[in-house]
């Protein structure tokens, strides 16, 4: 049955709005869930809690715990924020970190780190995930803790712009748990707007609390993507976004943030290329790997910048392309010939499948279908790979294979995606490429397509 326009409309307006919330989740995985705390932000404080803004120990295992947890190292960040929570139990933040370190957790273990997968529109196909129990409730009992906490503040004193922000907070790590890890969109999008409403609060108390512009950066400029039809539906208290503003606000998060500046790179990175600007997209990413050298996924957005800025520059500059698809592959080489360390015993939390996947995705890039298709299935048969990887990769083999012009081979992958659980929407396009060749028109995002001339 054909959708109608309204349906359409409805259709794009719960995806536009999931990217929203996973944007949002992906940067509390980077922790937003902190407190930005300062002088100016903490004056209103109730006189029963401690002057964090002062306490060197507060900053000490913050700023460590959050540098580990960026490291992907999460038993020594839990330690850290385990004794933050110890030496101040009526402060949020505590639980509050402990409830994004395991989301970030959690989210590595399932491969949903890498902003990539949350820019496929079929990542929002398909029904709920179903998380372990167990760390459902200790997510719901940490952020719950965390809220109930905050509230506390806010009642005695409405005017605590600290304890606002990290209400808003608990509210947005609860809808970056139920996109990211639960796959659950329409329910996260009530604390998503909870979160950016809370945020807006905290700046109309307090003007300097640029932390707090993060979500509302990203709201601004996700609303300011929707058609113009659907704006009103999803404008919060009359407020009609506009992209432009919100990458700028972003922008300011980056140069004038106390504790989201990493935050506000890492969604620039995402938006940059979206826009069609990976070159701006580069060198931010390029930072981010840089200062936190154990943690991979920084590569990985660093190798996706660089490739998408070559895809582009083979237009106009194939000198430039070739450099830049150069030093990509570096990155991935690099990352490939660390991971026999783990077998040594040192610490690592980088997952093979999805370094060879991300591999196999420049090779498409390039448009070097045969050794994509190969990589692909290589990266399928590991015997650890995350199972829903695995169907995934077995589609792009088979997708592969059809821009390879090897159809018969082709069919019977897509036959193989078929006979396994479904992950991310691969059935449904497994089913049109059975019925048809598959067309790569993905290659580029709509920003990449209009600046390189293909759309006007």
């Amino acid at each position: 049955m054909l959708m109608s326009n309204r349906e359409r409309g409805e259709s794009y307006l719960s995806r536009s709005q999931a990217r929203f919330t996973l944007s949002l989740a992906y940067t509390l995985l980077c922790c937003l869930s902190l407190a930005s705390v300062c002088s100016s932000q903490t004056k209103t404080q109730t006189t029963h809690t401690p002057n964090i803004a002062t306490d060197a120990r507060y900053a000490e295992l913050r700023t460590n715990g959050f540098n580990l947890l960026y490291n992907l190292d999460y038993d020594a960040a839990r330690t850290h924020f385990k004794e933050l929570q110890r030496l101040y139990p009526e402060h949020p933040a505590g639980a509050q970190f402990l409830a994004a370190c395991l989301v970030v957790e959690t989210l590595n273990r399932s491969r949903r780190l890498q902003t990539s997968l949350y820019n496929d529109d079929d990542f929002y196909t398909g029904e709920e995930d179903k998380p372990d129990p167990a760390i459902v409730r200790e997510f719901r009992a940490l952020t719950k803790q965390a809220e109930t906490l905050a509230a506390a503040r806010v009642k005695a004193n409405p005017k605590d712009a600290e304890a606002l922000y990290f209400l808003g907070a608990a509210k947005a790590l609860r809808a970056a748990f139920g996109v990211g890890v639960e796959r659950r969109f329409t329910a996260a999008l009530g604390d998503g707007r909870g979160a950016v409403e809370a945020h807006r609060d905290v700046v109309k108390l307090d003007p300097t609390y640029t932390d707090a512009e993060l979500t509302i950066g990203m709201y601004d400029y996700v609303i300011g993507d929707l058609p113009l039809f659907l704006k009103a539906t999803a404008s919060l208290d009359g407020f009609r976004g506009s992209k432009r503003r919100g990458l700028a606000t972003l922008e300011r998060v980056v140069k004038e943030g106390k504790w989201a500046q990493d935050d506000a790179r890492v969604l620039l990175v995402a938006l940059y290329r979206r826009e069609g600007r990976p070159a701006d997209a580069v060198p931010l990413a390029r930072e981010l790997a840089a200062r936190y050298e154990r943690n991979y996924v920084f590569k990985l957005e660093l190798a996706d910048a660089l490739i998408a800025q070559a895809a582009m520059e083979q237009l106009t500059n194939k000198i430039d392309a070739a450099t830049h698809e150069r030093e990509a592959f570096a990155v991935f080489d690099k990352l490939l010939a660390a991971t026999p360390n783990a077998k040594r015993g040192a610490r690592t939390n980088m997952p093979l499948d999805l370094v060879r996947f991300k591999y196999a995705e420049g090779l498409s890039a390039g448009n070097r279908h045969d050794a994509a298709a190969a990589e692909f299935l290589r990266v399928a048969n590991l015997p650890d790979a995350e199972p829903d990887l695995a169907t995934h990769t077995r589609l792009r083999s088979a997708q592969s294979l059809d821009l390879a012009g090897k159809r018969d081979e082709a069919i019977t992958l897509y036959k193989t995606v078929l006979a396994r659980p479904n992950a991310y929407g691969a059935h449904a396009r497994a089913e049109r490429g059975l019925r048809q060749p598959f067309k790569d028109e993905r290659k580029r995002t709509p920003g990449e397509r209009k600046a390189s001339g293909e759309e006007k």
